[in-house]
């Protein structure tokens, strides 16, 4: 699994097809085909994964990392699952800090897991249909 590093990489998944959605994320997809005669985004084809977390929807860093720490390692997990293309999960929305006080508490962590498992799991029915 290679991880998106440049702006670049990340505006054209970001141009690409929205895979799947949940309440809090959403999975983009972008195929890894190179225009003719332009130098390519992705050097080898492999599964690429990217994470987007803004600030406006996880104001603390601790809490950006962490949720970064979950999509990294669950999109590790469904590596075999997904095809060779260059994906990016996106955070859409607020986690409550109301119930959830700390950013590295083990029910945040599974809530997020949790999404992240459903997310993948319908990025892969939308491949089979």
């Amino acid at each position: 699994m290679q991880r998106l590093q440049t702006r670049a990489q990340f505006q054209a998944v970001l141009a690409g097809v929205t895979v799947a959605r949940t309440a809090h994320f959403a999975l983009h997809r972008c195929a890894l085909d190179a225009q003719p005669g332009a130098t390519p985004l992705f050097t080898v084809q492999d599964l690429w994964v990217g994470a987007m977390v803004p600030k406006r929807w996880a104001r603390r860093a601790v809490t950006r990392n962490a949720i970064k720490r979950q999509i990294y390692s669950m999109s590790a997990a469904a590596g075999s699952s997904l095809p060779q293309a260059a994906h990016l999960v996106r955070l859409r929305a607020a986690f409550d800090r109301k119930e959830f006080r700390s950013a590295t508490s083990d029910g945040l962590k599974a809530v997020v897991r949790a999404e992240l498992r459903q997310l993948l799991e319908r990025a892969v029915a939308a491949r089979a249909s």
